[in-house]
């Protein structure tokens, strides 16, 4: 019995069923409430509100709090259900320290924290606006989220190596910058750290305008970065945007499979679990016969 409802709890929390009504209400109302509790941070931020609806505000933020807390417990006792986590301290331990896991607890930490550690008024504001970090928890919920990881994931060397090539010709331009301006200019261009934030807003293409070369060779060398920094940093942008694509084709691809493959697919899972002793004899008969069922 234990082990039957662990077993559904988490396959409601990550939606491991197709046409799963009960997973995915849940989904719908966990996206819903961090939609609301990233409006709710922002309108908190108008002090006239904030005093008028304080005590809606704080129910709300009790609420969700509570549910947030919860749906963080309840994921830290089913991960074991994942082959990956399945020993009872060390695996938690490894899915806590997992960036999703991190994600939720950085959800629900700001409220608890204050309990636990004495913190000053300035503090708390902090710990307040810290809330936000809420939103990033629709990254569970979000396909593209996962297909983005995944172009990383795929790109991650060809990337390394564009960034590797910007942060060159990014010291190299402020080198060169520094030297060339430092006596017409040498309050402004100071040292090459100081020659740095130039070469970011020229890099950039965002050119704000404050400080700029004077002398000819200073021109020279702007105009050249400028250039250069249109492509170079374009250049991960595409990288990251044809990885993304590609896995979007990829997904396609898999959701094109047949009904008998994914039945396929979910018995070899049942299988797995039952393997693994995470189901009883009964209970994989039970979960079979469900998915035989499923037309």
């Amino acid at each position: 019995m234990y082990t039957a409802i662990k077993h559904r709890t988490y396959e409601i929390l990550e939606q491991t069923r197709e046409r799963d009504l009960t997973s995915q209400y849940f989904q719908i109302f966990i996206i819903i409430l961090i939609v609301l509790n990233v409006i709710a941070v922002v309108l908190e931020s108008v002090q006239v509100l904030l005093l008028q609806y304080y005590r809606f505000f704080l129910a709300f933020e009790i609420f969700s709090i509570t549910v947030f807390s919860i749906e963080y417990l309840l994921r830290l006792w089913v991960c074991t259900e994942i082959p990956e986590y399945h020993r009872p301290v060390i695996g938690r331990i490894r899915y806590a320290l997992t960036p999703l896991a991190i994600v939720d607890l950085l959800a629900i930490a700001p409220f608890f924290l204050p309990f636990l550690i004495p913190v000053d008024l300035r503090f708390l504001r902090v710990l307040r606006i810290m809330r936000i970090f809420r939103a990033l928890k629709l990254i569970r919920y979000s396909a593209a989220s996962s297909f983005m990881a995944r172009a990383l994931r795929r790109e991650k060397y060809v990337i390394f190596v564009s960034l590797l090539i910007l942060a060159v010709l990014f010291v190299l331009a402020s080198t060169l910058m520094y030297y060339a301006e430092y006596d017409a200019q040498p309050e402004v261009f100071a040292s090459i750290p100081h020659a740095m934030w130039w070469a970011v807003v020229t890099l950039t293409t965002v050119g704000y305008g404050d400080i700029y070369p004077v002398t000819v060779q200073g021109k020279i060398i702007g105009a050249i970065v400028a250039i250069l920094g249109i492509g170079f940093f374009a250049l991960p942008a595409g990288i990251i945007a044809a990885g993304f694509i590609s896995e979007v084709r990829n997904s396609g691809c898999r959701e094109d499979t047949t009904p008998s493959d994914a039945r396929l697919t979910s018995l070899e899972r049942l299988a797995e679990l039952k393997t693994n002793g995470y189901l009883t004899e009964e209970e994989f008969q039970q979960e079979k016969k469900k998915i035989l069922e499923e037309r």
